[in-house]
C-alpha cells in the first residue's frame, strides 16, 4: 500500500437523522445541488492529499521545537548567516560588474580611441584558433576544433541512446 493512499480522506455524505424529516420523501440536504451529483460526491482533492503526504512522509524532518531563548539564538544566528551570504554575494556581483565595465571601456577604447580605424579592435574580437590549433615550430598543436560543450546541443533531459562509452576525441 503506498503512502499516498493512506492519506486520502473521502468526502462522505452525512447521515440525516430521521427525526428532522419524518414525512419527507426526499431526505433533507444542506449541500448544494451541484455537490449532490454522484460524480462529484466522492471526489478527493489531490492538492490536500499531496500536502498531507509530504507533511506526514517519514523522510520529512520534524519541525524544530525550541524554547524561547533557544529559538531567539537560532533566529539570530540564522539571520546573521543570511546577512553574511547576502553581503558576500553582493560583493562578488559588484566585482564582476566592475570587471565587465573595465572590459567594455577597454573594447570601446580599442574601437574608437585609436587612429587605426578600429583595426586593432577587429583583430582582438576574432576567434580564430581560440580552442586549440596554435602553431608552434611549424606544426599545429591541438585539434583546432571547438570544445565538446559547444559542439553538442545543450539539453535538459537525458539522451535517447544513453551514454556513449566508446566516444573519443
Amino acid at each position: 500500500m503506498s503512502l499516498a493512499s493512506v492519506f486520502q480522506i473521502p468526502i462522505r455524505a452525512r447521515a440525516i437523522p430521521s427525526s428532522l424529516s419524518p414525512h419527507a420523501k426526499v431526505p433533507f440536504s444542506t449541500s448544494s445541488p451541484f455537490l449532490a451529483r454522484k460524480d462529484l460526491r466522492n471526489k478527493v482533492d489531490k492538492r490536500i492529499t499531496l500536502i498531507r503526504y509530504h507533511l506526514d512522509h517519514p523522510a520529512t524532518p520534524r519541525p524544530l521545537r525550541f524554547s524561547r531563548l533557544r529559538a531567539l539564538r537560532h533566529w539570530t544566528i540564522h539571520r546573521a548567516a543570511q546577512l553574511h551570504l547576502h553581503s558576500s554575494r553582493r560583493r562578488e556581483e559588484l566585482e564582476l560588474e566592475r570587471q565587465y565595465n573595465a572590459m567594455r571601456a577597454a573594447c570601446e577604447e580599442l574601437r574608437v580611441g585609436l587612429d587605426d580605424g578600429g583595426r586593432l579592435y577587429r583583430q582582438a574580437m576574432t576567434r580564430k584558433g581560440l580552442f586549440g590549433g596554435i602553431k608552434m615550430e611549424g606544426e599545429v598543436v591541438g585539434n583546432g576544433g571547438v570544445p565538446i560543450e559547444y559542439a553538442k546541443a545543450q539539453v535538459d533531459g537525458p539522451p535517447r541512446g544513453g551514454w556513449d562509452h566508446g566516444w573519443t576525441r
